[in-house]
């Protein structure tokens, strides 16, 4: 559909209507960008868990009816008044976490972005407003967001693979590289093997580890792990006794570096209790239920373990055009992540692959 600057325009869009049930493909009325905001026209998106999450109501500060969607990549359509970072053309992927460089986009994160700073949205639907998921909404064929949240690439990236860029690579990638900052020879665990562990251990191995650990209960996932960098796979099912005492054997001591990139308290105790307890150093990097809480033995933190948490990785606005530019040069291969491209028609056939674990990344396009 061909948009015109400044007017209102109909697309389509997934929309969630309420916790619980399957996105609904709706004809969505987009209103123009106003002053510091740009609208998008998204080329492809992927499927994060945060959208799963969104749909079973368990991920926090999200008002109904919602347009989900935070993984994608597009081309510049139009731009309010202000906008001085990209222009129409231009090909961009989506930040789910703002930076404007003038204050901590953390504050802003954990503030409601379910409609713009104007306390506004640009949706609307069948006479009713819809809301914004993190101010981004990629599962519509044009969006509206701030300027903070985009970042021109280069034009020679691929969007249908870059797509990626706006949340699981970088997550995953700069959990190692930024967050831990894995050392060379060193050991690591990554508990999780869905795309944001696979990027974990892309950074694990770009880093120079020489021991890199997956841990999954799906085998199936194994082969793509010793692709990316993996030197060997477990099924903690296959053992008697707790992982962390399996890797601990596994390597003598503890690994160095340990990575939760699942979701669940339980994983990410196994993940801490897995480390060297004198130098070892686990990364939350997984998103925990909200509400959960953490036990552990303090005594680990006492020897000189240390536990980080990591939001997209540490990866700042200015990374993502250079981790691009990185992938043009084939120095990581996230596309191998993508196992399913699929029309946006069958974007909740998406989420069924995604949750039987039959898929790793699904890309959807032809809106």
């Amino acid at each position: 559909m061909i948009s015109t600057s400044g007017f209102f325009i109909g697309v389509y869009a997934a929309v969630a209507w309420e916790v619980g049930k399957s996105l609904s493909i709706e004809e969505v009325e987009v209103a123009p960008p106003k002053a510091r905001e740009v609208r998008v026209k998204i080329v492809a998106t992927g499927i994060c868990g945060t959208d799963d999450h969104v749909l079973k109501g368990s991920f926090p500060n999200v008002d109904f009816p919602v347009i989900p969607g935070h993984e994608g990549a597009g081309i510049v359509e139009s731009v309010g008044e202000g906008v001085t970072c990209v222009k129409p053309g231009d090909k961009v992927i989506p930040l789910c976490l703002p930076q404007c460089g003038e204050c901590s986009f953390l504050s802003l994160h954990f503030s409601s972005q379910n409609l713009m700073p104007d306390k506004t949205s640009r949706f609307t639907c069948k006479g009713k407003q819809v809301y914004h998921f993190l101010w981004i909404s990629t599962f519509s064929e044009y969006t509206v967001m701030p300027d903070s949240t985009v970042v021109r690439i280069d034009d020679a990236a691929p969007l249908d693979k870059v797509c990626l860029f706006g949340c699981g690579f970088p997550t995953g990638y700069g959990a190692a590289v930024n967050t831990a900052k894995v050392a060379p020879g060193s050991t690591c665990a990554v508990f999780g093997l869905g795309g944001v562990g696979l990027s974990v251990i892309m950074g694990c191995e770009a880093s120079g580890a020489s021991q890199i650990i997956g841990i999954d209960i799906n085998k199936d996932k194994f082969a793509t792990a010793k692709d990316l960098g993996a030197t060997e796979c477990i099924n903690p099912q296959d053992f008697e006794k707790p992982i962390q005492e399996v890797l601990v054997e596994m390597t003598g001591h503890g690994v160095d570096y340990a990575f939760e990139a699942i979701g669940r308290v339980d994983t990410l105790t196994a993940a801490l209790a897995s480390c060297h307890r004198g130098s070892g150093v686990c990364v939350m990097v997984g998103e925990p239920p909200p509400g959960s809480q953490l036990s552990f033995d303090p005594m680990m933190l006492f020897t000189g373990l240390t536990l980080k948490g990591s939001i997209l990785g540490g990866v700042e606005r200015n990374s993502i055009p250079k981790l691009v530019t990185g992938y043009l040069q084939k120095k990581f291969k996230p596309d191998v992540l993508i196992t399913h491209n699929l029309p946006f028609s069958e974007i909740n056939e998406g989420f069924e692959l995604l949750r039987a674990g039959k898929s790793i990344k699904n890309i959807f396009i032809d809106f």
